[in-house]
């Protein structure tokens, strides 16, 4: 119930679709009301949504944003590395069945962007791997690992919906293996959060961030809106509610005591 509600929020609130609810709740109030107050509300919310919606999609505003939500400085793998394992979460929208690979599932291009660099922190470390999803991210992200990398996962976690489930749920795991430091991967928005929940269910964590801002824009490029920039704030919105989202659950202990 808690994760259906939510995606259900996810979906209404953050960009595109929370701007335009606003916009259109704007334009009704303008279609439907001859009082001027409601005028005057109708053309505020309506230009405030538009105006949002406009500035989130160019890229000097997602970049700001996305700078704030990535937290975690890279990997220094010229330093010892105090772990035992490597978790790699999955993430984004895996292929179910993809015809170019005779019809196994294949991971696209987030959750393949973990899956490559889990792999080449596996071939440099050589720490066992553990994978956390649902059921068919953690298909994709298996099938991937060994046939595109040669690296057979020692762990798969397929029942988590969230991050707070990967966190339990591969904990779980860890411990009876007797393990509880690991790296680890995720993109760079979402790695703060996943940590987050990683220490709280008892692992000792050290961040793998994939996906770190590296933009150099010049010119009026960074103040013309683009689908690719809309894209990036939402995500790095996203994982700035996500964060104050657990910081109020984890306070009042909520999903601890969710069914």
């Amino acid at each position: 119930m808690f994760i259906t509600l939510k995606t259900l929020l996810h979906t209404l609130l953050l960009p595109p679709a929370g701007p335009l609810l606003l916009a259109a709740l704007g334009a009704a109030l303008l279609a439907g009301s001859a009082r001027p107050a409601a005028r005057r509300s109708g053309w505020a919310l309506l230009l405030a949504a538009l105006g949002a919606l406009w500035l989130l999609a160019t890229p000097v505003v997602a970049d700001a944003l996305t700078r704030i939500a990535q937290r975690c400085p890279p990997l220094d793998l010229s330093r010892p590395l105090q772990a035992q394992a490597i978790v790699i979460l999955g993430g984004g929208s895996p292929t179910e069945r993809a015809p170019e690979y005779g019809g196994e599932p294949a991971p696209r291009a987030e959750l393949l962007e973990r899956v490559t660099y889990g792999a080449y922190l596996a071939h440099r470390t050589a720490l066992p791997v553990l994978v956390t999803g649902t059921d068919l991210e953690t298909l994709a992200m298996r099938a991937s690992l060994q046939r595109d990398f040669g690296v057979a996962p020692r762990w798969v976690e397929n029942r988590s919906r969230d991050t707070f489930q990967n966190a339990q749920f591969s904990a779980q795991l860890l411990r009876a293996a007797g393990m509880t430091r690991i790296l680890l991967v995720t993109d760079a928005d979402h790695e703060w959060r996943a940590l987050q929940e990683f220490a709280a269910a008892g692992l000792a964590v050290l961040p793998a961030p994939v996906g770190l801002y590296g933009r150099h824009r010049q010119g009026l490029a960074p103040y013309v809106p683009t689908p690719h920039a809309l894209e990036d704030s939402t995500h790095a919105l996203y994982e700035l509610c996500g964060d104050l989202v657990r910081r109020a659950l984890a306070a009042l202990d909520l999903r601890r005591q969710t069914p």
